[in-house]
């Protein structure tokens, strides 16, 4: 299933938080950021929703284009962002990455999904610009 602007985004939001969980009771903490990645886009591959990984997002600047400027983690249904993350615990710079993205991108919803926790709805920080 192919989503466009006008689909549900809350219906993403659900089905990447679900599949956080499905990842994070499979795996537990202590894994790359890489690892959890690759299992998360798998998973969430398997309910249809279309998952791009590693989405290249120019910046500009002055007129100058940087192609390579940011990737993103994972764009869901070409509207939310994920960005995974294996830390001790978020930092106002993951926050202000995500908000970035989501500017940049002209995107309104991403999630910042930490999975070096014990539980993860403790890692789960839900962004709406």
């Amino acid at each position: 299933m192919v989503l466009n602007k006008s689909a549900d985004e809350e219906e993403v939001g659900r089905q990447i938080l679900a599949a956080a969980m499905r990842v994070h009771s499979a795996l537990g903490p202590g894994l790359l950021e890489g690892a959890y990645e690759s299992c998360l886009a798998h998973d969430l591959a398997r309910t249809g929703i279309k998952v791009e990984r590693q989405v290249v997002l120019p910046v500009e600047y002055a007129g100058h284009r940087v192609e390579a400027g940011y990737r993103l983690d994972l764009l869901l249904g070409g509207m939310v962002v994920v960005e995974v993350k294996a830390v001790d615990k978020f930092m106002p710079i993951h926050l202000a990455q995500m908000v970035t993205y989501l500017k940049i991108g002209g995107l309104e919803l991403g999630y910042l999904l930490n999975f070096n926790v014990l539980h993860m709805r403790q890692g789960i920080k839900r962004v709406v610009v």
